[in-house]
């Protein structure tokens, strides 16, 4: 009977609560067992203090500069961006930042290791291990500060490169697979070779860290002896590695393309009888990774091999669920599995990304004490499990190391731990003079020193935390009692609750409500987004067809423009209601602001399959459009309440009151675009009705379904009707007739540069009051590289940014700069990365890149690919599909900023190549446009993002992330210059234009005196 791995998605986000209440239910161990494990554990810590000379150097490290201080991070990002940087000038200036900022007085001559303190990394600048000069003794902070003054000079810059050398050499067992074999050969270890590198982002990629992975398995197999797996090194592998699209939403593309090159790599191993682990990473890979095992273990071309095996992840809610499962799996292949239990490496990732995707709760615990539990929990099950699944226990904490100890005698079951390289060697030292013969396997890395460094932080943020087991294990100020810890008797004592720190996903922003998300790894998600968009009936009743822009045969429903007379008597309407609206106060109008949120919620997947038919949104991009209009009326809300409360009173002379009022305007205009026609078309309207007005309401001609939905919900939250008209209609009739109507207070736009000119001139042209205008245009958006720029980040951000939406977003990215000294090889991984992009229907959940909106798009995107081809450098074109308006995207050079006279907007990229004593003039270029909302940079160089920034005039600069995707009250949005007039949308200053203020002044004294004055005692 085949497993149902899918399922364990239904427990990915449990109740944390719920979840850990289960946990202590279990009761992993007795009441007596507990007592003999704590005391054990408080043993083996005072055992461990005592052989401090076998303390591991990453151990040293973390004692003394543990990543919570800023000289711990300083040495890291140094460290890491020093391995990446080619070229010397960016290194020195690297150098320089972050040795001259910190405080490194205060760590002088505190960590015993010779490693670690050779003068408080005076081997970092002197590259000897030996003491500093007499002036760095007095001195060392001003010594400091002098040196990291002279990096310049070529001494100094090697001192630190052989320092960084040193370093590596301490955390990586071997620079190659032979090396780290001897090596471990000569220190008499059995190991688990890691081989060091970050997930593929091309073909390319997967290919050449498979040949890794093959060349590590060859080398180990060779000097295998014929004991089998338990007794030999083995060999761990990331899947990420092997794919540039290893994601649940690209399921059969993994099983073509991951799985053969998994399995090649599995049939080896086998025929060398060694152990072979699949590593453990994100949460939302599991269920995926777990097919995949499914399959080889099934696979007779691997014979009766029991050296496969997996990493399970403690901190994962899912881990006493997936480790049953695996047993089931066991059973029904008929063969044996190695199962690594491990706590987690990827925990704060997994809780930023819960919280930024709106999750029910999160996939992992948020206390280490349940973590903990769930630890042995998870050790209990798999023990039990034995023989179908062989125990492997990694840990450096001395509590857990007892208490599987305990679990696996009372079962009779030979169990086998595992420690990283560098760590816990003393701590097994002393487990093994308690308890001799048992098995301590290293899990070593293996590769190049620029490898290292993402592989260190994560490992070092996982154990070298304050509150963690290695970092109190090292401090002998805290008493071994106090180290070790029963997690059952933690969460016994303070209750199976979350951290009270980290609130829901839901609860991050305290005063309104985080939208919710929609987890497209889940294969039950996909499905009802898929079944919603098939289920889709036509929308609307008369007037013009709508069609799809992916399939131009699909009417996805009508619509009509709006009249001459309906506008009349829509402004008519929203004048009469107006009033009372504005009267109603703040807290009336938030009450309908958050009850349309919650309709739109409550209709997402409708929602969301509009926006595919109508405006070929993908499934990603149509969850994120429900979730910023649910945010924009939670926001708003929450403005209209703290800002339209009342009258405020403001300071003065006594015997006056003074006061400032907030009002609404009267009848607003919202005009809105197609690119965002749910979230920008709900946000213009909620800050117009938060503020106090009514609205009048014109979406994109493209674009009329999804709005007339939107108005639906309004009514249907309880907004008076009259508050809230649609008119739909071409710009220049409908639009032109809206902005000119006598009875229109104010305008909010978001659209073209060029239509904004008209509204502009249009308004300039009325008699009357002069009313406010509130635009939001495009940018000419770049983003800078320079050299200490981590490849995979900057291929990554590059992609979403120039690609997400089919680069149709005015945040989109449309010029990159790149360094010469690394263009050809970014170059070379954008276009592999772009090559790894699905071009198609929006409908289909794997989807990455749908349709321009209409063929007057596409015509304007071809037209500037001709001239690209003429003028430029075409570098790369991915095929379009056909049907519908479809445009593969396109990456060209083109020599300056200047080339582009406007925004292109689609999947266009440019690349200018730049000299860095060059990067005055070319920022000068881009900023010489005029345009000013989006900017990225990628450095690790602090000094080079605030050069970048202060040459390049933007509304929303974005370091070392992405350049879409602004979050309501998160990053406020709008740009300046050609790209907007402000205020920003989502921001707190938002509803300011969309108000007028009135002070009141009273004269109390000629009441006959102030009584607050007259009043007053001695």
């Amino acid at each position: 009977m085949a497993i149902a791995w899918d399922e364990l998605d239904l427990n990915t986000f449990r109740d944390e609560t719920e979840a850990v209440a289960a946990l202590l239910n279990s009761a992993p161990l007795s009441a007596q067992a507990r007592r003999d494990v704590r005391a054990e554990a408080v043993d083996l810590v005072a055992e461990t203090r005592k052989a401090a000379s076998r303390q591991g150097v990453v151990e040293s490290f973390l004692q003394e500069f543990s990543l919570s201080t800023p000289e711990g991070l300083a040495l890291m990002c140094l460290a890491e961006a020093l391995l990446r940087t080619p070229d010397e000038g960016a290194r020195d200036k690297l150098i320089a930042e972050k040795i001259g900022a910190a405080d490194w007085a205060s760590h002088l001559g505190r960590s015993g290791s010779l490693f670690v303190n050779a003068s408080t990394w005076g081997l970092m600048l002197t590259g000897k291990l030996v003491d500093v000069d007499e002036g760095a003794r007095t001195d060392m902070v001003g010594y400091l500060r002098r040196l990291a003054r002279r990096v310049g000079e070529p001494v100094i810059a090697a001192a630190v490169a052989q320092a960084i050398r040193i370093m590596g050499e301490q955390f990586v067992l071997g620079r190659t697979i032979e090396a780290a074999i001897a090596r471990a050969k000569s220190e008499g270890r059995i190991c688990s070779f890691d081989m060091l590198g970050e997930g593929a982002r091309t073909h390319a990629d997967a290919a050449r860290y498979e040949e890794a992975y093959a060349e590590a398995i060859k080398a180990v197999g060779a000097g295998a002896s014929a004991s089998g797996p338990e007794a030999g090194h083995g060999v761990s592998v990331k899947l990420s590695a092997l794919s540039p699209r290893y994601e649940a939403t690209h399921e059969a593309a993994v099983f073509e393309d991951l799985y053969p090159r998994l399995k090649r790599l599995a049939v080896l191993a086998a025929g060398f009888n060694i152990n072979f682990t699949i590593d453990a990473e994100e949460a939302d890979r599991l269920a995926l990774s777990l097919k995949l095992l499914d399959r080889l273990a099934h696979e007779r071309d691997l014979g009766a091999w029991t050296g496969l095996g997996l990493a399970v992840q403690a901190y994962q809610k899912r881990g006493p669920e997936v480790i049953e499962r695996l047993a089931d799996l066991s059973r029904a292949s008929g063969r044996r599995l190695m199962v690594r239990l491990v706590k987690g490496a990827y925990w704060d990732s997994e809780i930023k990304r819960a919280q930024v995707n709106g999750r029910p709760d999160y996939p992992v615990y948020t206390t280490k004490a349940a973590t903990d539990l769930s630890y042995l929990v998870c050790a209990k099950a798999l023990i039990a499990a034995s023989p179908g699944l062989y125990a492997q226990f990694a840990t450096h904490n001395a509590h857990t190391l007892a208490a599987v100890r305990r679990l696996a005698a009372d079962a009779g079951v030979t169990i086998e731990y595992q420690r990283l390289h560098g760590m816990g060697e003393a701590l097994y030292a002393a487990a093994e003079a308690r308890h001799p013969g048992g098995v301590v396997r290293t899990y070593a890395p293996v590769g190049e020193h620029e490898n290292l460094l993402p592989y260190l932080v994560r490992r070092l943020l996982e154990n070298g935390a304050n509150s963690s087991f290695v970092h109190l294990l090292l401090d002998e100020s805290v008493p071994p009692d106090s180290v070790v810890v029963d997690p059952i008797s933690v969460v016994e004592t303070v209750g199976p609750g979350p951290h009270p720190r980290i609130p829901r996903p839901a609860d991050i922003y305290g005063d309104r409500r985080n939208s919710a998300g929609i987890d497209l790894s889940a294969k039950a998600e996909r499905a009802r987004l898929t079944e919603a968009v098939a289920d889709l009936p036509s929308l609307g009743a008369g007037g013009a067809p709508v069609l799809s822009p992916a399939d131009h045969n699909r009417v996805v429903g009508y619509a009509a423009d709006a009249k001459p007379a309906a506008i009349d008597a829509a402004f008519a309407a929203a004048k009469a209601a107006q009033p009372a609206w504005n009267h109603a106060g703040g807290r009336a109008r938030a009450e309908v602001l958050r009850a349309m949120a919650d309709a739109l919620e409550a209709n997402r997947e409708r929602l969301i399959a509009i926006c595919t038919r109508e405006a070929g949104k993908t499934f990603a991009d149509g969850i994120a459009e429900v979730r910023e209009a649910a945010d924009f009326c939670r926001y708003y809300a929450r403005l209209a309440e703290t800002r339209f409360a009342g009258p405020e009173v403001l300071k003065g002379p006594v015997g006056e009151t003074n006061t400032l009022e907030l009002h609404g305007r009267g009848v607003f205009v919202c005009i809105s675009p197609w690119n965002f026609p749910l979230a920008i078309f709900t946000g213009q309207i909620a800050a117009a009705l938060a503020a106090g007005n009514a609205v009048l309401a014109k979406p994109a001609e493209q674009t009329p379904l999804i709005a007339a939905e939107a108005v639906r919900l309004y009514h249907a939250a309880g907004l008076d009707p009259r508050l809230l008209a649609l008119t739909p209609g071409p710009g220049e009739s409908v639009g032109a007739a809206l902005v000119a109507h006598p009875s229109c207070d104010g305008v909010a736009f978001t659209g073209g540069t060029d239509t904004a000119w008209r509204i502009n001139q249009s308004l300039a042209a009325r008699k009357g009051p002069i009313i406010p205008f509130i635009a939001e245009t495009g940018g000419l958006n770049g983003m800078f590289v320079d050299t200490t720029a981590l490849r995979e980040q900057v291929i990554d951000d590059v992609i979403v940014s120039a690609f997400g939406s089919a680069g149709q977003r005015c945040s989109a990215l449309r010029i990159l700069f790149l360094p010469n000294e690394t263009a050809d090889g970014l170059i070379e991984g954008l276009i592999g990365a772009m090559d790894a992009l699905t071009v198609g229907d929006p409908a289909d959940p794997t989807t990455d890149i749908g349709p321009v909106i209409d063929a007057e798009a596409k015509a304007a995107l071809e037209a500037h690919v001709e001239r690209l081809g003429r003028e430029a450098k075409l570098l790369h074109r991915l095929p379009s599909p056909a049907g519908g308006t479809f445009f593969g995207p396109v990456l060209a050079e083109i020599p300056s900023a200047r080339f582009l006279e406007r925004e292109v907007f689609g999947p266009v990229l440019h690349v200018v190549r730049y000299d860095v004593a060059d990067l005055e003039a070319i920022a000068s270029d881009l900023a010489g446009s005029g345009y000013g909302l989006t900017l990225g940079v990628h450095s690790r160089l602090e000094a080079f993002a605030a050069e970048v920034k202060q040459r390049v005039p933007a509304g929303n600069v974005y370091v070392n992330r992405s350049i879409i995707g602004a979050v309501v009250g998160v990053q406020p949005f709008g740009g300046e210059g050609l790209s907007g007039t402000g205020p920003k949308a989502g921001g707190p200053n938002a509803l300011s234009r969309y108000a007028m203020e009135r002070a009141v002044s009273v004269n109390i004294t000629a009441q006959g005196g102030d009584p607050s004055l007259l009043n007053l005692t001695h």
